[in-house]
């Protein structure tokens, strides 16, 4: 299994789940990151740093997301790799709230 972000990343781009990967899996755009199924470890340690929860594991992704694993694997191989912390986007606080979490 391997753990999929999903569409509340999107406009947040928090990087804390990047500075726990054990490996280089995580892999972004301007708007969010994704996760490289090939190259993810199944060590869950990003799941507790995504202060948005966008980050699930594979097997526990509801049906209504299912389409964000394909997602992921499909950008992660032609973007970059993001494996330091750095600050979220300028419209992560905002989407933070709209999204119900403090941000």
């Amino acid at each position: 299994m391997t753990f999929v972000v999903t569409e509340n990343c999107q406009r947040c781009r928090y990087t804390d789940c990047v500075a726990v990967c054990p490996v280089d899996c995580f892999h972004g755009d301007a708007e969010m990151l994704y996760i490289d199924p090939a190259q993810c470890i199944d060590c869950g340690a990003c799941v507790p740093e995504c202060p948005v929860e966008a980050i699930y594991e594979e097997g526990l992704l509801p049906a209504d997301l299912g389409s964000w694993l394909t997602i992921n694997a499909e950008r992660s191989r032609v973007l970059p790799v993001v494996n330091r912390k750095s600050e979220p986007l300028g419209t992560a606080e905002e989407r933070a709230r709209a999204l119900g979490f403090s941000g």
